[in-house]
């Protein structure tokens, strides 16, 4: 019924879904975009998305990362969630999930509202951070130097 109503015009996502993906990977579609590319016919971009996956569930990555530099700068949780334009809720299941997931404690929090208090990465979690971002910037450095050999004209 489902493929019917698709021939017909029929609203069915999936069938379009499925269409879509076999024609975007039509065989020889990239050699013919990689020879558009190189003779200025077509606008070709690198975008690469990095994530390290803990227990196969929990992501870290670029976004993360940031919100874990955002709250080490600002003391705060409450204070980056705002900035960085996230619930409070969202955040603090996903920095407990993560720290679970990694097996060591990434923030420290400092009671009460002296100069103690707040929270801040651990040693270990800007080690972490640190890592990850070094981590980050080689990859792409590998994947723009293969991408420029591909894509841009010799």
């Amino acid at each position: 019924m489902d493929e019917q109503a698709n021939q017909r015009g029929g609203r069915n996502p999936r069938m379009r879904l499925l269409s879509a993906r076999h024609w975007r990977y039509t065989p020889g579609a990239i050699p013919e975009l990689i020879m558009r590319a190189r003779n200025g016919e077509a606008t070709v971009k690198l975008k690469l998305k990095v994530w390290v996956v803990f227990g196969g569930r929990v992501k870290f990555g670029d976004g993360r990362a940031d919100l874990l530099e955002l709250i080490d700068e600002l003391g705060s949780i409450q204070k980056a969630v705002v900035r960085f334009g996230m619930s409070y809720r969202n955040a603090w299941g996903y920095l407990k999930e993560l720290e679970k997931a990694a097996g060591f404690k990434i923030l420290q929090r400092g009671p009460g509202g002296g100069p103690g208090s707040g929270t801040r990465l651990t040693r270990r979690g800007r080690q972490f951070l640190a890592e990850y971002r070094r981590f980050r910037q080689q990859a792409e450095g590998a994947v723009r130097r293969r991408f420029m050999r591909t894509f841009e004209s010799d």
